[in-house]
């Protein structure tokens, strides 16, 4: 049988209690003030390497939190070197654009003229799913509506739109538009549902893409944007 006592309260110490408490107390005030030195004005997307200095301060800050026989000063000494790392860090990255890419990364391009630029499965890590929804919390029903579309560092996209006027036929990004065809009788234009390359016909609905080399197509669409 499951001894609960023995799981949540064995050799537990009021004292001990009320130290944590104390402890964890004076290192979240301690992480703030590090936090603060560090110029960070707020939060936003972060880097990979902005998540791994928080990940380093976490568990620098937590061991002193609830044993004894760790004080406050290591932690406090840890978050500190932690934090000059990271300013020398940042310091070279912006002094060096080749360090820059190798710790941040550089922007990919998703979207240019108005289809995918990741052609392949293997080209990025992440899914064509990921994109369409992406795309599509910029308000983007279809891909003939962006001349450029960009996932920076930060995993934010950065959109340049097509004038409503040379807006043209793209692959719906909207569940309810893009569907694979599977009849030629309503016409084209038809659009790759991978790559998004446009055809104004196609000979059979297994057509090969001349772009990405795929045989599933969708009918194109050429709305404006909306707002």
């Amino acid at each position: 049988m499951i001894d609960i006592q023995n799981i949540f309260l064995k050799d537990v110490e009021l004292s001990f209690i009320l130290e944590i408490i104390s402890r964890t107390l004076m290192m979240f005030l301690i992480i703030l003030i590090v936090l603060r030195l560090s110029g960070r004005r707020g939060v936003r997307q972060l880097t990979l390497f902005e998540v791994a200095i928080i990940l380093a301060m976490g568990s620098a800050a937590g061991d002193p939190m609830f044993q004894e026989d760790i004080p406050i000063l290591y932690g406090f000494i840890v978050l500190f070197s932690i934090i000059l790392f990271y300013k020398f860090i940042t310091w070279l990255t912006q002094k060096n654009r080749f360090f820059n890419e190798l710790m941040e990364g550089k922007p990919m391009c998703v979207v240019k003229n108005g289809m995918f630029e990741v052609k392949k499965e293997s080209d990025s890590d992440f899914s064509q799913m990921e994109f369409f929804a992406e795309l599509r919390n910029q308000s983007i029903e279809h891909l003939g509506q962006v001349r450029v579309a960009l996932l920076e560092v930060d995993g934010t996209m950065s959109v340049l739109y097509y004038p409503d006027e040379e807006v043209k036929y793209g692959l719906p990004l909207f569940p309810d538009d893009q569907y694979k065809i599977t009849s030629l009788e309503d016409g084209g234009p038809f659009a790759c549902l991978f790559c998004g390359n446009v055809k104004s016909t196609l000979e059979s609905c297994k057509d090969r893409c001349d772009r990405c080399g795929k045989r599933e197509w969708a009918h194109a669409i050429n709305s404006r944007r909306i707002g």
